[in-house]
């Protein structure tokens, strides 16, 4: 490690994190059923997982909604006996300001980490100055630690390479990052100049979670947990137990069934609900329809989901609960 800067006040845990769908009640205006959330938060803990408490569909949600969600989300760990358990909401605006203000939202809500995506909408006025001082602001207008978000795909082409990140790593409010950029050279070379505990770094998704750990990562956020939470914590705790050959013939098996995810929302959800709706106690599948105006996924495309990831249906019912 290259670093001097001291470590993070809090440090963010290192481990499988899921951006939790959202949840609705099959009615005209689709309000966010609290009672399936409260049901998938539960079971999402059983898995074994840490989480991203509204991140998946923080877009499609009003500001007290996602206060709510997160409240939601830490009564679950409470009841559960987790008291402790780390959540991390979506706190992403548009601006510097409304940034701040979902940050002071999800900290008085319970959160422990805000997950933070860069501003998107002008896309060309997002100058490196810009987004250093987006960051370095909110960072320093909020307690809560603050976790990057890259994933330029979803952010009209707006990207951070290394150097951006390093910067905004010596912040000591700004705690890691989540890299659905896919750039695997991001993860070595921020682990070669920072700890876990001085900036940590997390892939994006779960299909290659093994070659960010190779890499010195932290872990992931990854939609696919939503769906076997337990199949996914298992490949990390194989990597931390030193079973490389069998943790790479579960990547392998997370990596092809994470292909549907790859797909979006609408997929990603009639997965969670088809594979996880009932082990969670949630029958109704329209509870997992996405928010209009998107649509849920025909039947054609609900086909190629299921085969896609019908092979970790006997692994993830193998594996015990985690709580």
């Amino acid at each position: 490690m290259t670093s001097t800067i001291a470590n993070k006040a809090k440090v963010i845990p290192r481990g499988i994190y899921v951006p939790v769908v959202s949840l609705y009640k099959p009615t005209k205006r689709q309000e966010v059923d609290y009672d399936a959330s409260y049901k998938l938060f539960c079971h999402l803990i059983r898995g074994g997982l840490e989480w991203a408490g509204t991140n998946a569909e923080a877009v499609l949600l009003s500001a007290e909604e996602r206060k709510e969600l997160v409240k939601i989300a830490r009564k679950a760990a409470v009841d559960l006996g987790r008291p402790n358990f780390p959540i991390v909401a979506g706190i992403s605006g548009q601006s510097t300001n409304e940034s701040i203000r979902l940050a002071e939202d999800a900290l008085s809500a319970g959160a422990d980490f805000g997950l933070l995506l860069p501003p998107n909408y002008w896309a060309k006025a997002v100058t490196k100055d810009a987004l250093l001082g987006f960051y370095r602001d909110v960072a320093d207008e909020t307690t809560l630690p603050i976790v990057i978000y890259s994933f330029p795909a979803m952010c009209n082409g707006v990207d951070m390479n290394s150097d951006t990140l390093s910067e905004l790593a010596q912040h000591p409010n700004i705690v890691g990052v989540k890299l659905t950029c896919g750039n695997a050279g991001k993860v070595t070379r921020l682990t070669q100049e920072y700890k876990h505990e001085q900036f940590a770094v997390y892939a994006g998704s779960s299909d290659w979670l093994l070659p960010c750990l190779i890499g010195s990562g932290s872990g992931c956020v990854t939609g696919i947990a939503n769906v076997f939470p337990k199949s996914v914590s298992r490949l990390y705790a194989l990597w931390n137990d030193g079973k490389i050959k069998e943790a790479q013939e579960l990547q392998g098996l997370v990596a092809q069934a994470e292909k549907a995810c790859k797909e979006g929302i609408a997929p990603t959800k009639y997965a969670v609900g088809h594979f996880a709706g009932s082990a969670a106690g949630i029958a109704d599948p329209k509870t997992f329809w996405p928010r209009k105006p998107y649509l849920p996924v025909d039947g054609v495309k609900a086909a190629w989901v299921e085969k896609v990831m019908q092979h970790l249906v006997q692994i993830e019912q193998s594996l015990p609960d985690a709580v």
